[in-house]
């Protein structure tokens, strides 16, 4: 998190992390009652297909993990996710929330990307998920020279507060001036 770069680069990739995987995207438990609460704000700008697949399965299902994921359709997109004309993919949740119809941003999980969280009994261990599908994020980063920390710094607010992410800092300043 503090030595690899990366910047999202839609432009490229087409938002192809909505589409591609093994699974939906992890949903914190308390994130399944907000996506509830909020279908209807999103659910005129979902495909037919995705509207098709949450009538049916609802919003999430468990993964051979056990875990809450989004539901997905035909074993590919997220069921919030929609392609714009530009051939871009995108989240309506993302969509609802910029145009202050919801006051949710979207799972966790999607908004810390590439960032995947672990929990474990007295600790969540934060890794940097490493895709082919992000190649150009992290080219991109490189090139800008921003590390994953300071290009997610909103979802780490976010999700574990200020005081974390000022701590993060100076670790980084402390990491970045050593030599290891």
């Amino acid at each position: 998190m503090l030595e690899e770069c990366f910047v999202c680069d839609l432009s490229w990739c087409k938002g192809i992390c909505c589409v591609e995987g093994d699974a939906g995207a992890p949903l914190e438990k308390a994130e399944i009652e907000t996506l509830e609460k909020i279908l209807p704000e999103v659910w005129d700008d979902l495909p037919k297909a995705s509207q098709k697949v949450i009538k049916k399965q609802g919003v999430y299902y468990i993964d051979d993990d056990g875990e809450p994921v989004t539901s997905i359709v035909g074993n590919q997109e997220c069921v919030f996710a929609y392609q714009e004309k530009t051939g871009i993919w995108k989240c309506a949740i993302e969509k609802a929330y910029r145009e202050g119809r919801i006051d949710f941003y979207k799972p966790i999980s999607c908004h810390l990307y590439p960032i995947r969280l672990q929990k474990y009994k007295e600790l969540t261990a934060v890794n940097v998920h490493r895709w082919s599908v992000c190649e150009c994020a992290r080219v991109r980063g490189k090139n800008l020279n921003v590390p994953v920390y300071q290009f997610l710094k909103e979802p780490l607010i976010r999700r574990f507060g200020k005081e974390w992410y000022e701590q993060l800092e100076i670790a980084a300043k402390e990491f970045n001036s050593s030599e290891f």
